[in-house]
């Protein structure tokens, strides 16, 4: 079958070679919608492909979008992937899946690499405080997107964020707990060195001050300071942290998690224990990955919004791509929203 050419295409919809190579390569902002339409039903119905080998030559980057997140194994950033390839391919983008374990080094490297190979355009997941390591990389023109990172005070002017707020989705999920009437609560997390579990634990701390509690009567479990984030052990870390915390006097009645996967290894822990999740003991946690609608009882947690996100990460690549480096970044936060299911209730009466 013969290969349909660029100017077969241009001839169908009645432009120049050059219009069609300008939609092509992401330099349609002045084009008539019309004009986008009729390129777009040509190449549709000829079926034309163009030579993404020549147009990475000439133009010395890909159309790919490099995608690092903390690890897969973690429903939540295969989910997010998902959505982000979804609105990619959409867009006429392909996406890479790097994992970092949160490891800065790890990062740089991954980022290097895109970059050498062309990738001009990354989604950054890892949400350390500090971009300095990538650094270098920001100042030669690559276009970084954060996401569930809200911009921080010494970030490149350059980059973008996109995040929910998670101090509001942490005092949600406290709040659910103290208006149910607990007054005994944990915070149950890996390491909170980073943006946005800082950030959950930071407004569950201002809902137990809002429900009149003290912060000091609360428990917070986050493993030792050298321990990991818990990404690919979190329902590990949920499980381990309910036998030490209800070995102790007085254990709590409810119970935040950092995410679904280590709130669901809470709620195992708690059946370890032969207590009952939503009558013995409630438990919240973050993301509504699709187990937690699964999980007996459901899970109530705090919903992101990863499609709407993963669109407004793309939209930020396309609207950018092709421009002169510099352009300077923007900061969208998000608010998310509490699920409540089955898992979560007024405390046991004595």
């Amino acid at each position: 079958m013969e290969k349909v050419t660029i100017q077969q295409v241009a001839r169908a919809a009645g432009v120049s070679a050059s219009t069609v190579s300008n939609l092509l390569n992401g330099r349609s902002e002045r084009m008539l919608p019309a004009t986008r339409d009729r390129i777009t039903e040509a190449i549709s119905r000829l079926g034309y492909r163009p030579n993404r080998a020549a147009r990475e030559l000439r133009t010395g980057r890909t159309r790919t979008v490099g995608l690092i997140v903390p690890s897969v194994g973690n429903p939540f950033w295969g989910a997010f992937a998902r959505e982000l390839e979804h609105a990619a391919l959409a867009e006429g983008y392909n996406v890479l899946l790097c994992n970092s374990e949160r490891d800065p080094d790890r990062e740089r490297r991954y980022v290097e690499e895109l970059w050498d190979d062309g990738v001009r355009e990354i989604v950054l997941c890892t949400s350390l405080p500090s971009l300095k390591h990538l650094a270098h990389i920001i100042e030669q023109g690559l276009r970084l997107v954060t996401f569930d990172r809200p911009t921080q005070a010494d970030d490149p002017s350059t980059v973008v964020s996109i995040s929910i707020n998670n101090v509001v989705g942490g005092h949600l999920a406290a709040s659910h707990l103290t208006n149910l009437g607990h007054q005994n609560l944990t915070f149950v997390s890996g390491s909170l060195r980073s943006v946005n579990r800082t950030g959950r634990y930071e407004g569950f701390c201002s809902a137990v001050e809002a429900a009149g509690l003290a912060v000091a009567d609360m428990t917070l479990w986050a493993g030792a300071d050298e321990a990991p984030f818990g990404d690919v052990e979190a329902a590990d870390v949920g499980r381990r942290a309910v036998h030490e915390i209800f070995a102790a006097a007085n254990p709590p009645t409810g119970v935040v998690a950092i995410n679904d996967m280590t709130a669901l290894g809470v709620c195992r822990g708690l059946r370890d224990l032969g207590l009952q999740v939503g009558r013995d003991v409630s438990v919240v946690g973050f993301d509504d990955i699709i187990l937690a609608d699964l999980y007996d009882p459901p899970l109530t947690t705090v919903r992101q919004p990863i499609g709407q996100m993963a669109q407004l990460a793309i939209a930020e690549i396309v609207s950018h791509h092709g421009l002169a480096t510099g352009e300077p970044g923007r900061s969208v936060l998000l608010r998310p929203e509490l699920i409540v299911r089955g898992s979560t209730a007024a405390p046991p009466v004595d």
